[in-house]
Order: structure tokens, then C-alpha cells, then sequence
């Protein structure tokens, strides 16, 4: 007895033990919070590419006459300077062509000597002729033979001149000839090329076979980048550029933007456009054809506030609201992507209060309120107008919001604007300007929408009336009499001291979006919205944020219980800019683009 007695209490224990272990190993792990601090710091939104150097002036050097290479006399590397001898053709041939050309020169002479003589004696005949004939003691026809001879004499003298004046050419064309057989340096400068032996033969036909290659200053060399096509609307000339080479990968050189080449260069259906880079040489550390990392700085801010672009990217999903004891937001809001697209910025940087869970208030819009916006109050959830597809604005016969748009209107989003008009079929533009105009903004000023806003009552009425038909100061029409988008003025006209393009383009619109950002404290989630500026790709400029100051910790992700989950990624190249890819962990946070959006 003592025995089963023994063996019972023993699997008890036993059994005990592993209950109690199987229901500590089903107890639920709190989750994990990851957050990342605000620093203070520079920040300087680039646009990255790759280059060539090049000399600012390189001349090549060829021969306007075949034959072969007799000598040289600069190599690679050689300074030369203006008037140098730098190479010499066999002048054998040029010079029996002088030879030739001379001998003719000198017969044609002779045969002039000879028809002058000629030509006296003719008129002499003339006049002695002329005399009988007067005295009754020559006949008329007799006279008129010594008239024609002397006139005969006379063309054939003029034509003996001429080949004169040929012979005279030719001589000089084997001079010159004679005379370009050496081959002398253009500028003072530097050889960076050869490309010819002695004992070579050049031929040159349609075109000058080319023997050197001068670089005429290489303390001043120029980057030859191709920047893509979405990256040259904020090229401007006399932007800061820094740029690495392999050679000295340590060190970093600058430069400044000169010149946006307008022609595009499409390569496997990408377009890119070349950008000449002006680039000090001081030390000849640079040399041609080296390959350059080019950033090219859009803008700078120094000393300001820093929000990672992990922290700005974090969503939490609803098992996550779930495991802190929050209500997860109800199903059937309006999504961000849209609504973000339809107010004209970024996914990551739109209202969320669809998003947010009930006991979590909402905080107001930050900054001065601008005209037209009604801020939402507080637990309340704002419906989002839908987005106009056929004009690009907000339909106003869908629109229920109790937050305005932003009043934000830039010249470049105009610009795509009356683009997409000008793409629509009559009857549908004018339906689109209408409601545009109904709602109080005003496509064809340049003022945007906040001037549409303070306009009168008549004043929109009368410009509805103009965009509607005919002509008007800011617009034409089409032949139906109906408005259309106005046509900017003509490029001489904009700037008449201009003399290139390039100073036509209008400065750099202010980067300034909306984002959002979570704080972890007593346990809770809690949203913060805030004011963004540029960004470098891995933070983003904080222009206003309540309760966010240096070393605030912004929450980046969540882990749930055991689960791994990847980290949003946090390190770009700085030419990714503010727009990352979409990334996420299981159980986490959500990734939605890049904090600072342009």
C-alpha cells in the first residue's frame, strides 16, 4: 500500500507541475514597445546621382590634310601653349604640288607677256587701217578684219589674266596645304590624349582625323550628371552639390549646379536630364572621366528638431490596440491612402482619426488655422470629402466633412491641374471649373484658392462668367467660345533681361506637410499630430508638435508577446528622399511612406 500510495502522490506532483506549466506557458506576454528619441541636429534634404568629370573646354586637334606622321612633339600629360608645334606631316607631296603649282603660275604670266604684244600690234594695224580708210586707200573690209583682230586679242588676253588669277589660287592652296602639315596647339592647355604614332597615315576626307585631345584648364572641371526626371523639378541653378570619387573616398568635394540641360536622355524607357555641375580644381586631385557621387542639396535647416521617419511611418494594428486594452478603431472609415491623395500629400501624412480608438482623443490640428478650416472637435471623427475624379478637386455634391481641406495651393499642383483640364473634353471642363468655382476656388488665378475665398460674392460670379466663354486677360478661348485654362505669357516677355531658361524657373516651393506620431505612456498608445518640413530620408524637420521636444520617445514598433517582427527600415541613401517603401512586422506596426513628404 505504502508503494501505490507513494507512486500516486508522485504522478500527482507530477501532473501538478506540468498544469501549472502549461498555464504559465498560455499566460499572454505583454508586448514589446520599441521607440526612438527626437534629437537636435542639421538636416539637408538632397537628390543623389552619378556623374563624369570633364575639363570645361576640351579642344581636339586634327589635320585638315592626309598623310603620314613624320613627327610629334607632345605626349601625354605635356603643357602646351598657343602656337606650339605639336605634330608634322610628310610635306614631300605638298611641296611637289607647290613646285607644280608655281610652274603654272609662271606660264600663265608668260602667256599674258605674250598676248599684250600681240594686242599692241593688233591695235597698231587698227589705226593704220583706220587712216587708209579715211583717204579712200583701204577697203571697208580690210578695215573691218583689223577690228575684229584686235577685239580677238583683247578677249584672249583677259582670259590669259584669268588663268593667271587661277594659277595665282592654286599656288596659294598648296601653300596652305604645305603649311598644314604642322600641326600646332590652338590654346594653352594640357594633352590628354594621343592618338596617333609616328610613321601613322591620317586620311582626311569627311572629316579632320583627330591626333590630340586639350584640355585647356583643369583647375576648373565640370560633373556631367544625369538626374532622373522626378528629381529635376527641384533642380535649380546654384544649388550646393557634394560629391565623393573613388579615388579619395574620404574626402568630400563641392560644387555648384550651372546648368539643367532640356534634353532628354532616354535610356532602356528612363528619362533622365544632364546637369552641369561647376567644380573647383585648385589641387589637380580631380582628374577626367573620374565617375562622381553626386548629392546635390535641395534644401538645408540647421539646429532643428529631428523625428525619425521610422516613428513617423508606425501604425498600430488592431491586435495591437487590442493587447494594451484599447477599443481598435470601428470598421468603415475612410482610408488614408485616399483621402491623403485627395488633400494632395502623402499617405503617412493624413488625418487619422478613422484610425484612432475611442478613448484615445483627438488632438487638434497644430499651427494657425487657415481660412476655410473648421478644426474638429474633440472624440468627434471627421468625414474626408471625396476626391473629383474628372477635375481633380472635391465634388461638392458628395461633400459632408466638418474639416476643410487645407487651403494649400502651390504653383506646381496647379500646374498639373490645368494640365488635366486641358485633357478633358469640353462639356466635361466646363463642369469641372464650375464646381470649382461653385466651391470658391478659382483655377485661373494665380492666387490659388485663399484668393478665390476672399473674393466677393460678384467678383466670383463674374469670373464663373469668364470662365464659362470668350476671353478675358488670364485666359482664351476655344472655338466654341468656351474658357479655357490660361496660357502663361510668352518666354520673352517674362523676363526680357533673361538669356537662358534657366532663369525663368520659380523658386523652390516650402516643404510643409502633416504627419502623425505616437507616444507610449502609462501604458497607452496616444497620437500626435505634427508639422512637418524637409527630410533627409532617415528624419524629418519637426516645425511644430505639442508635447514633443528633444528626447521625446516616438514609438517605432510593437512586438506582440514572443512573435519577431522586423523593424521598419530606417536607413536610405539621401537620394530615397522622404518616401520609403512599404514595410511592416507581424503583429506591429503598419509602415505607410515616408514622414516628410515633398
Amino acid at each position: 500500500m505504502k508503494r501505490v500510495l507513494l507512486t500516486l502522490a508522485v504522478l500527482s506532483a507530477l501532473g501538478g507541475s506540468g498544469y501549472a506549466y502549461y498555464r504559465y506557458r498560455q499566460r499572454p506576454v505583454p508586448p514589446t514597445v520599441t521607440t526612438a528619441p527626437v534629437t537636435w541636429g542639421d538636416l539637408v534634404d538632397r537628390v543623389g546621382a552619378t556623374g563624369t568629370l570633364q575639363a570645361v573646354t576640351t579642344v581636339q586637334v586634327g589635320t585638315q590634310v592626309s598623310g603620314t606622321i613624320q613627327s610629334l612633339y607632345a605626349d601625354f600629360n605635356s603643357l602646351v601653349r598657343k602656337g606650339q608645334v605639336l605634330a608634322r606631316l610628310d610635306p614631300s607631296l605638298f611641296e611637289t604640288q607647290v613646285e607644280q603649282a608655281r610652274a603654272n603660275l609662271t606660264r600663265a604670266q608668260a602667256d599674258v607677256e605674250r598676248l599684250r604684244v600681240a594686242l599692241d600690234d593688233a591695235r597698231t594695224k587698227l589705226a593704220r587701217a583706220r587712216e587708209l580708210s579715211g583717204r579712200q586707200l583701204l577697203s571697208r573690209s580690210e578695215l573691218d578684219a583689223a577690228e575684229v583682230a584686235a577685239r580677238s586679242n583683247e578677249a584672249q588676253l583677259r582670259s590669259t589674266e584669268a588663268q593667271v588669277t587661277q594659277a595665282q589660287a592654286a599656288l596659294n592652296q598648296a601653300q596652305v596645304n604645305l603649311a598644314h602639315t604642322v600641326i600646332a596647339s590652338p590654346i594653352d592647355g594640357l594633352v590628354i590624349s594621343r592618338n596617333v604614332d609616328v610613321g601613322q597615315t591620317v586620311a582626311a576626307s569627311m572629316q579632320a582625323p583627330t591626333l590630340y585631345v586639350l584640355a585647356a584648364d583643369l583647375t576648373k572641371m565640370q560633373v556631367l550628371a544625369n538626374l532622373d526626371e522626378s528629381d529635376v523639378g527641384r533642380i535649380r541653378p546654384g544649388q550646393t552639390v557634394v560629391f565623393r570619387v573613388d579615388a579619395y573616398p574620404s574626402e568630400e568635394f563641392t560644387g555648384k549646379v550651372a546648368q539643367v540641360r532640356l534634353q532628354p536622355i532616354v535610356q532602356q524607357n528612363v528619362v533622365t536630364y544632364a546637369t552641369v555641375i561647376d567644380v573647383p580644381n585648385p589641387d589637380l586631385k580631380l582628374k577626367p572621366g573620374m565617375t562622381a557621387n553626386v548629392n546635390v542639396e535641395i534644401a538645408r535647416r540647421a539646429n532643428v528638431l529631428r523625428v525619425p521617419n521610422t516613428a513617423l511611418r508606425f501604425r498600430p494594428s488592431n491586435e495591437v490596440l487590442a493587447a494594451l486594452g484599447q477599443t481598435p478603431p470601428a470598421a468603415g472609415g475612410h482610408g488614408s491612402g485616399d483621402t491623403g491623395r485627395a488633400y494632395g500629400v502623402t499617405e503617412d501624412q493624413t488625418a487619422i482619426s478613422s484610425t484612432l480608438p475611442v478613448s484615445a482623443p483627438v488632438q487638434p490640428p497644430v499651427g494657425p488655422s487657415r481660412r476655410g478650416d473648421t478644426p474638429a472637435k474633440s472624440g468627434s471623427t471627421p468625414v474626408m470629402p471625396e476626391r473629383d475624379t474628372a477635375a481633380g478637386g472635391y465634388d461638392s455634391a458628395r461633400r459632408d466633412t466638418t474639416v476643410a481641406p487645407p487651403a494649400r495651393d502651390s504653383g506646381e499642383r496647379r500646374g498639373r491641374l490645368l494640365a488635366r483640364l486641358q485633357t478633358l473634353p469640353p462639356e466635361e471642363r466646363d463642369r469641372a471649373v464650375e464646381r470649382m468655382l461653385a466651391r470658391g476656388f478659382d483655377p485661373t488665378a494665380r492666387g490659388g484658392r485663399d484668393n478665390a475665398v476672399d473674393a466677393a460674392p460678384s467678383d466670383r460670379n463674374d469670373t464663373r462668367d469668364r470662365g464659362r466663354g470668350g476671353t478675358n486677360e488670364r485666359g482664351g478661348a476655344d472655338s466654341s467660345g468656351r474658357g479655357v485654362s490660361p496660357l502663361k505669357s510668352p518666354l520673352a516677355t517674362r523676363n526680357p533681361e533673361a538669356t537662358t531658361i534657366d532663369a525663368l524657373f520659380g523658386p523652390l516651393p516650402t516643404v510643409e506637410t502633416v504627419g502623425r506620431v505616437w507616444l507610449f505612456n502609462d501604458g497607452r498608445l496616444s497620437q500626435v499630430r505634427v508639422r512637418l518640413g524637409i527630410t533627409d530620408g532617415q528624419t524629418t524637420e519637426l516645425l511644430e508638435g505639442p508635447d514633443i521636444e528633444e528626447g521625446t520617445a516616438l514609438v517605432t514598433n510593437v512586438t506582440l508577446g514572443n512573435a519577431t517582427t522586423r523593424p521598419a527600415l530606417s536607413a536610405f541613401p539621401p537620394f530615397i528622399g522622404g518616401q520609403p517603401v512599404r514595410f511592416g512586422g507581424p503583429g506591429g506596426g503598419v509602415g505607410r511612406g515616408g514622414g516628410g513628404g515633398r
